[in-house]
């Protein structure tokens, strides 16, 4: 079974090792890069708000779900099977993310995708089941396993705040891409994703030192 972050004690844990194991890790957490404990609702309606917000902006995800939940009452698998294209289309969802979503619901419903056990496997095995689902990619894997579940090694390696912020903290000349940065994760594990909230969190400090605003 794995030890999920759902409290600020496995937060510490996580943090501890990584300083330990990785002096870039130690030297942020010196500087005061502390993440917080973030979580969604784990199973279908937390992965399906994930999908809604892939590509677009916090508030019009916010818009686009709102008017969703409006029609998927019960926030349950079943229930979106039995929506029409016309009705998701009607919330705002693309063609893509009906796809998308439909895709999943099909899988859970069917006892292929099991959300009520991935916090049981590994974390890349987790991440095999999800994108297996066509129209779930890498980034949005990692994310649900993350956040909805608090899997401590899950790793976004795609995820541009954390490759921007990889590339600031480690000094070197160019932005990792995923391959590369998700090698540089190895000597993170198990804590990958106790990492990836660390770069996050370091990105957002970045970032008000220049000014800039944090998306």
């Amino acid at each position: 079974m794995v030890t999920l972050l759902e409290t600020d004690a496995v937060l510490k844990r996580g943090l501890t090792a990584l300083a330990k194991a990785d002096p870039v890790m130690a030297r942020l957490a010196a500087e005061g890069v502390v993440p917080q404990l973030r979580k969604r609702p784990p199973g279908f309606e937390g992965l399906a708000w994930i999908i809604v917000g892939q590509q677009v902006s916090t508030a019009s995800a916010a818009a686009i779900w709102g008017r969703l939940r409006l029609i998927l009452d019960p926030p349950e698998p079943a229930r979106f099977l039995s929506l029409s294209d016309e009705d998701l289309r009607g919330a705002g969802l693309s063609a893509m993310k009906v796809r998308t979503i439909r895709a999943t619901a099909m899988e859970i419903v069917d006892g292929r995708l099991p959300l009520d056990r991935l916090d049981e496997l590994p974390a890349d095995e987790a991440h095999a089941l999800l994108t297996r689902v066509k129209g779930i990619g890498p980034w949005t894997a990692n994310i649900y396993l993350l956040f909805c579940l608090g899997h401590p090694d899950a790793f976004p390696g795609g995820d541009l705040a954390v490759q921007e912020a990889a590339r600031i903290a480690y000094g070197l000349t160019d932005r990792p891409d995923a391959k590369a940065l998700t090698a540089l994760a190895e000597s993170w594990r198990p804590w990958r994703g106790v990492a990836a909230k660390v770069l996050w969190a370091y990105y957002r400090v970045v970032k008000a030192r220049e000014g800039s605003p944090v998306t």
